[in-house]
């Protein structure tokens, strides 16, 4: 049965095989920069430099994602794309500071799982890279460490268009199923950062902290604790705030959003007429 033109996903941008493959590699890279700590040998050069890896990979990352990004584009990123990629950024970017400083109140994690879920992956990619770097900008949090939020917010978002039931899937179960992603995904980001950030910790500063002399269970015993100590309650509050925007306002803008997205017709052919006379 073929679903009828409302049901229809539409998709801002159709990823090929150049986008897909360039999001598989950048993908692949990031998860050598998350994970490095567990997949280099203790005995190793990059283990012996611990402090400077995540400054090396935040450039390699940096540049991974400019290339996914014009890989996208060149794809089929048209100018109404773009005009929905500026607006819901700059709504992600404006919304991030609102709960800073209160224990994981972040509502710009659930306009990422509801613009995923109906824009798709690839769109998805670029809108929580790009949302991410904008409010870097505007709250001044620019450093080492964005690079790895750009990617994993670009992870998260994408997650949500990957989603299924797209053409069958509407009401209450889609928000369920959004919802349960979104509280899953805010704990996952949590803990990608945490591992962003761990490396920089000197081994003596504490028994949470890495050693790039240990073993990898000893590691992974010292990591689930620097989670426990330090960002299990604020990862638990971004989780719970997903939830609760996402089941009172998700109607709403998932509407909204499909709305938009028929009336722009992302993926109508583009024609010149011939001039009069």
């Amino acid at each position: 049965m073929t679903p009828s033109p409302a049901r229809r996903p539409v998709r801002a941008v159709r990823l090929g095989p150049r986008s897909v493959a360039a999001l598989g590699l950048v993908s692949a890279v990031g998860v050598v920069a998350f994970f490095w700590p567990f997949l280099a040998p203790p005995a190793s050069r990059l283990s012996a430099h611990a402090e400077d890896a995540p400054w090396l990979f935040a450039g390699l990352l940096l540049l991974m994602i400019a290339v996914v990004a014009a890989t996208i584009s060149e794809s089929g990123l048209g100018p109404k794309a773009v005009a929905m990629l500026g607006v819901l950024a700059a709504t992600g970017a404006a919304l991030r500071p609102v709960g800073a400083g209160t224990a994981g109140i972040e509502p710009m994690f659930f306009l990422m799982v509801l613009s995923g879920r109906v824009l798709g992956p690839g769109f998805g990619f670029v809108l929580g890279s790009v949302t991410m770097f904008a409010s870097a900008l505007l709250t001044g949090g620019v450093g080492p460490w964005l690079p790895f939020q750009m990617l994993a917010m670009g992870w998260f978002t994408m997650g949500a268009g990957l989603l299924p039931g797209q053409t069958r899937l509407r009401g209450r179960a889609e928000l369920l199923l959004l919802a349960a992603y979104g509280f899953c995904a805010a704990f996952a980001y949590g803990t990608v950062m945490n591992l962003a950030g761990w490396p920089f910790m000197g081994s003596g500063t504490s028994n949470i902290a890495f050693d790039a002399h240990a073993s990898v269970a000893a590691n992974l015993a010292r990591f689930a604790a620097y989670c426990l100590a330090t960002s299990l309650g604020w990862d638990l509050g971004r989780a719970l705030c997903t939830v609760v925007l996402t089941l009172a306002l998700g109607p709403v803008l998932l509407r909204a959003l499909r709305r938009a997205t028929r009336r722009a017709a992302f993926e109508a052919a583009v024609t010149f007429d011939a001039p009069a006379g």
